[in-house]
């Protein structure tokens, strides 16, 4: 008998999410609720690379997702506007379109071209304010034809009223406010495009803070929230030939990631005039994964001998790309099948404790 009422409360109560269903669907339209296995959600997050072997790598997911808000932050002269062009060049390379939104007005056109950004088709936009620069953005998403904007940078987003103001006047909270508000409109509609928001931000100090660090980004608390992946950039040292810096040795933090675990840290070597350079990475990784040898100061890659010194290993890559492009396949490979060996250990771990069979201090051999 009280298995009947049960059964029978069960259809009752599954009538009427039908019915609310229905209602929600009819008031807002098709798609605006629906189980997640019928949703496109359920599905493998399509990405973008960063340009960067060793950052895709790090962000857990082979790169920036789509859909999403990023932020990158460092220093000044650390790299944030090179990678943000990378990522650019990347989406380029595949079919996309890409939008640069210039607030800072000092975008080198000669520079980006070096990195492998199509100039002649990227989109650009030099703001007088920063409420002209975020309702651009705004309708560039909504359109659903750009694949990435860039937003260079949220510290010379001015807003309209300080630019019309006096010199000396005071004007508290109002970039703040102007950030919060246009990511509030903004994330719903990067969500449905697949649009990418790089937001490219600088770093001040606090003043009187005694303890911790008292670095912060600009533009209010509003991006840390909305940012699907934040990335601290930092230079580490300078890349000297001789007595000429050619370029600097970067060191990339995920400090936050929603699509896998965050805090993995990255090292590259930014080129003047080049940009990341992805032959280092492949030597250096490679190295890492074993699938490059090194023998005093010899490199190797089995029977094959690459050259004496790192620089002529990379000269080596760079004379033969095809070889090149097999050993980015193979560390890939080696890192997504690591990562998928992760999960399922987790997933085994997780089944085993939810269902008794074993306590968490037998997992952990206590």
């Amino acid at each position: 008998m009280d298995m009947e009422l049960t059964a029978t409360s069960k259809n009752d109560r599954q009538k009427s999410l039908e019915k609310a269903l229905t209602e929600i669907e009819r008031a807002f339209g098709k798609g605006s609720i629906m189980r997640l296995g019928e949703h496109s959600m359920n599905k493998m997050v399509e990405t973008i690379s960063t340009g960067s072997i060793g950052l895709d790598l790090a962000l857990g997911i082979g790169g920036v997702p789509k859909g999403r808000i990023i932020e990158i932050y460092g220093p000044e002269s650390s790299g944030k506007t090179t990678l943000a062009l990378h990522v650019v060049a990347e989406v380029q390379k595949s079919g996309g379109t890409a939008a640069y939104i210039d607030a800072e007005h000092a975008l080198d056109p000669t520079y980006a071209k070096a990195l492998g950004v199509d100039v002649d088709s990227m989109l650009i936009s030099q703001p007088d304010t920063g409420e002209q620069a975020l309702e651009i953005t705004e309708a560039l998403v909504r359109s659903g034809s750009v694949d990435v904007i860039v937003v260079d940078s949220v510290a010379a987003l001015v807003p309209r009223a300080e630019i019309e103001g006096e010199m000396g006047d005071v004007h508290m909270g109002l970039q703040a406010r102007l950030m919060s508000q246009a990511l509030r409109k903004l994330t719903g509609s990067i969500s449905k495009t697949q649009s990418v928001i790089i937001f490219i931000n600088q770093l001040r100090e606090k003043i009187g803070v005694m303890f911790g660090s008292p670095e912060v980004t600009s533009g209010g608390r509003a991006l840390k929230f909305f940012s699907s992946i934040r990335l601290d950039i930092r230079r580490i040292e300078s890349i000297k030939n001789g007595s000429e810096i050619v370029g600097n040795h970067i060191r990339v933090k995920v400090v936050k990631n929603k699509l896998a675990p965050p805090f993995r840290m990255t090292e590259f070597d930014i080129m003047y005039g080049e940009g990341i350079s992805k032959m280092g990475e492949l030597i250096d990784i490679g190295i890492e994964r074993g699938l490059v040898q090194k023998s005093g100061s010899w490199f190797f890659r089995g029977e094959i001998r690459l050259g004496q010194g790192r620089d002529s290993a990379k000269k080596y890559f760079m004379d033969h790309p095809d070889e090149a492009k097999v050993l980015e396949n193979e560390i890939r490979k080696f890192e997504h099948t690591s990562y998928v060996n992760e999960r399922n250990e987790m997933q085994v771990k997780d089944n085993l404790l939810s269902s008794g069979i074993v306590e968490g201090s037998e997992l952990n051999g206590e």
